[in-house]
């Protein structure tokens, strides 16, 4: 089991997909090996869910943010070696004595280059060792998280079948029988320990790169507690891809589970979802998070609802897809889902009335499961003054607008309560639109 989100979700907050323009995978996409990269997705497929494993993954990357650590090749040497290790060789001794005899007379006879290719794949393959034992015994004995992976290296990098890769150092051309033993133990007799091996640089190259991002855009780690403390407190809250994001302080807890937003267009209210949802997701894959600090209580999921499309194929409107959309959100509560529900602009496609009706019961019917946390924005203020007669259980706040003379200005700040600026009319008449239609009309 996993945390999880839907697509829609993961759309709605841009989180996958590493070459989509602004998306968070991309941010997070520094990894240099192709078996880093694979890795990095499935994190970003497969959030956590327990509060010790997610602890202990945001545990390594805060201690390869310490180390302050650089892989020691780049990706396209490793591929070599990769492609070397993963090709076919032989399965026993007697076979790799023949299939390399058989490419040096080749070669002989008739200039073929396979064994100058092995014998360069092998060279470069024992530097990319060589190096990467320097680097493991570098890297600080303290004990970490990542103590076993780097210990247990160590170990296989020390057995006594490879203490002649430190004899070959720098070494480009080897011996017949060198080269028919080194090919032997790499790729048959020492094939587990090379996977294995392989499998911890693709780990490294993650937990570094992830670590170096954290650095560099000052995000911290979030720290996990079970699902039954039920609480979430973000200080410092801002978008991970927005370059000097004004930062928001965010609290939830099971007495406090609704957070009512209200403000005017522009003011930064679905900016500021979209940074809830995706720093929640983050911290439930053990990423560095964009905050000052933040500590929260694991979740089953998260579901969102901020850019909701029509469906004309199917003959759905857009208010109907909302309604399917809530459908699909209150199903996962009924079944006593513990989930994070961010609902921007509740039934926008239908008319005033009907969207505050619908706005109002179906807000105070969610906010009645108190292990979910909702956060809901709308531009009818007259739901939340209703909401705040009726509910003991919400946070209602607002993002200002300020007015220098006929100009907007926005803190994108969180306030406490309910907001009434409305300024609709006045951004229609600060672009003229009225002047240009009477102007057309006065032209014919």
């Amino acid at each position: 089991m996993n945390f999880f989100a839907d697509i829609q979700t993961l759309n709605d907050l841009n989180i996958t997909g590493r070459f989509k323009n602004n998306s968070v995978a991309r941010l997070f996409d520094e990894v240099i090996t192709s078996g880093g990269r694979k890795l990095m997705e499935q994190m970003f497929q497969e959030p956590l869910l327990n509060p010790d494993d997610i602890n202990k993954r945001s545990g390594i990357f805060r201690y390869f943010a310490r180390q302050g650590t650089l892989l020691p090749f780049a990706g396209e040497e490793l591929e070599i070696m990769e492609n070397y290790l993963s090709s076919v060789g032989s399965n026993n001794l007697i076979s790799t004595v023949v299939n390399v005899i058989s490419k040096k007379v080749l070669e002989i006879a008739t200039q073929d280059n396979d064994y100058a290719m092995l014998e360069s794949d092998i060279s470069k393959t024992i530097d990319i060792l060589n190096r990467f034992r320097d680097f493991v015994e570098k890297l600080d004995h303290e004990v970490s998280p990542f103590s076993d992976q780097l210990n247990s290296i160590r170990n296989q990098l020390s057995q006594q079948k490879l203490k002649w890769i430190g004899q070959e150092r720098g070494n480009a051309k080897f011996p017949l029988v060198k080269l028919i033993r080194y090919d032997y133990y790499l790729r048959t007799e020492l094939r587990e320990a090379m996977t294995s091996l392989m499998d911890v640089i693709f780990q490294l190259d993650v937990y570094i790169a992830v670590a170096g991002i954290a650095v560099k855009k000052d995000f911290r780690f979030a720290r996990a507690q079970p699902k039954s403390n039920n609480k979430l407190t973000i200080t410092g809250l801002y978008h991970p891809t927005v370059e000097n994001a004004v930062k928001n302080t965010v609290s939830l807890h099971q007495e406090s589970n609704v957070l009512f937003l209200t403000g005017a267009n522009m003011a930064g209210k679905s900016t500021l979802m979209k940074s809830l949802g995706i720093n929640i997701y983050l911290a439930h894959m053990g990423f560095p998070v964009a905050a000052e600090d933040m500590e929260f209580s694991v979740k089953d999921g998260l579901y969102s609802s901020i850019n909701v499309p029509d469906n004309l194929s199917m003959g759905y409107s857009h208010f109907y897809a909302e309604v399917l959309r809530v459908k699909t959100v209150a199903e996962k509560v009924a079944e006593d889902k513990s989930l994070v529900v961010i609902f921007d602009e509740l039934f926008k496609g239908t008319n005033v009335k009907d969207a505050y009706e619908a706005t109002f019961e179906i807000t105070k019917a969610f906010s009645e499961n108190r292990d979910s946390f909702f956060v809901i924005s709308t531009h009818i203020i007259e739901v939340g003054e209703e909401l705040r007669r009726h509910c003991e259980n919400f946070n209602f706040s607002y993002l200002p607008t300020t007015m220098i003379g006929s100009t907007m200005s926005y803190t994108y700040k969180l306030k406490e309560g309910i907001t009434a600026d409305r300024h609709g009319m006045m951004i229609i008449e600060n672009e003229k639109i009225l002047d240009i239609i009477r102007h057309d009309e006065t032209q014919e």
